[in-house]
């Protein structure tokens, strides 16, 4: 491979959280270290294009007002064609926000009442239960079902019961989504947005972790199965999860409706600090570059070894312990309700114990998963093996 990813980063004091607040802080006995499988953030360096084009505006010293330079939205119009064979996407469609969640309360507060129920599948990520909640939304959960083979699938008989019943007028999608990891086909995709068509219904569609998928998968844009659904879907996307750029801030949103553009823009201007930062156009360009694209073909090659290892290892060391193979995203929804039940442990045993030996994974419960484990694969390997081989012996099979 042309790029590092199996150095171990030592971030430490360096601003960030994935280290210095993971949950297991204080926690950790002697001879352990930490690992880092929460927060869903990448512990390999980014593409050396992102920081060189960074730096190389950074020594001009002027950081004053500006607008967006047409090479800005050229990039985001390239990628999306190439990555996602996105077509008629012009710089009109393309809005800004300070990141995604930010992007999909201004929607919320466009399509919606305060108070308003919002449809949404469970396991659910926590930052919509948190944003929606926080800003007088009431979420609707329709929990996904695991077929015969353990893939994670909409359950469109409930979704149409919940938008019937429930006078459901605005519904969230992953895609591909997190925490399960499902890489939607075309056909579900379809199915979903026909039902949405039919009790009219607009759709906020986070993609955030659409260049993530592992090797096999290809991302399908909601906004491209059909023309009703390019007219009533906002889209949001951001660079932020691709090329680890969180700290940076910056995210944009595709929105191909008139009106619903011109709502979200003034929406998102209210607070008069919903302002693109400088360096973070300049990090957008430099990751959407080619140099950007070889780097992710990597990453993907990587993410997908560290997912088969972890799966591997579940499946062949874990009795009681199952997981449904993501297909996109780096994080592992793990359940462990089998395992607790036969050991007659609860899931704070279960984090107690990885705790105790640095394995920093996150609480499922927060996702609506009620006996799951939520496992941030962007590691080097190494500590992938290291991390389960301290489950193995400090906590399934103690």
């Amino acid at each position: 491979m042309r790029y590092d990813f199996s150095t171990i980063m030592d971030r430490h004091g360096l601003d960030a959280i994935a280290v210095d607040a993971a949950p297991c802080a204080g926690q950790v006995r002697d001879g352990f270290d930490t690992i880092p499988m929460w927060v869903a953030d990448m512990n390999f360096p980014t593409v050396p294009s992102i920081p060189r084009a960074i730096i190389s505006r950074a020594e001009h010293p002027a950081y004053g007002y500006f607008s967006p330079r047409q090479e800005y939205y050229d990039a985001i119009i390239r990628w999306q064609k190439v990555r996602n064979g996105v077509d008629g996407l012009e710089p009109k469609h393309i809005g800004y926000a300070n990141g995604v969640l930010g992007g999909v309360v201004s929607a919320a507060n466009v399509l919606c009442s305060r108070g308003d129920k919002i449809l949404v599948h469970s396991p659910t990520y926590v930052g919509f239960t948190g944003a929606l909640g926080n800003n007088g939304y009431a979420l609707v959960h329709s929990p996904l079902v695991q077929d015969a083979q353990g893939v994670w699938r909409m359950d469109y008989d409930d979704m149409e019961r919940k938008l019937r019943e429930e006078k459901i007028h605005t519904a969230i999608l992953c895609s591909p989504h997190n925490p399960c990891g499902r890489v939607w086909e075309r056909w579900e995709l379809e199915r979903a947005m026909e039902l949405f068509q039919k009790y009219d219904v607009f759709v906020i569609s986070d993609e955030i972790w659409s260049d993530l998928t592992l090797e096999g998968f290809r991302h399908i844009p909601t906004q491209s199965v059909s023309e009703d659904a390019r007219q009533r879907t906002v889209a949001m996307y951001a660079p932020s999860k691709t090329f680890n750029l969180a700290g940076l801030v910056g995210s944009y949103s595709i929105v191909y409706n008139d009106w619903l553009r011109d709502r979200m823009e003034k929406e998102a201007s209210l607070s008069h600090y919903n302002s693109m930062n400088v360096l973070s156009m300049y990090a957008l360009i430099g990751g959407f570059s080619d140099e950007g694209a070889q780097w992710l073909e990597e990453l993907r090659q990587v993410l997908t070894a560290n997912v088969d290892f972890a799966v591997g290892y579940i499946r062949d060391h874990f009795p009681g312990v199952t997981v449904s193979r993501p297909q996109g995203t780096y994080m592992l929804f793990v359940d462990c309700g089998e395992w607790c039940r036969d050991h007659e442990k609860t899931m704070d045993d279960v984090l107690s114990a990885c705790y105790a030996v640095g394995v920093a994974v996150q609480d499922g419960r927060r996702f609506h998963g009620k006996s799951h484990l939520r496992m941030n694969l962007a590691l080097p390997l190494s500590r992938v093996e290291e991390a389960f081989r301290r489950m193995d012996k400090y906590v399934f099979n103690a």
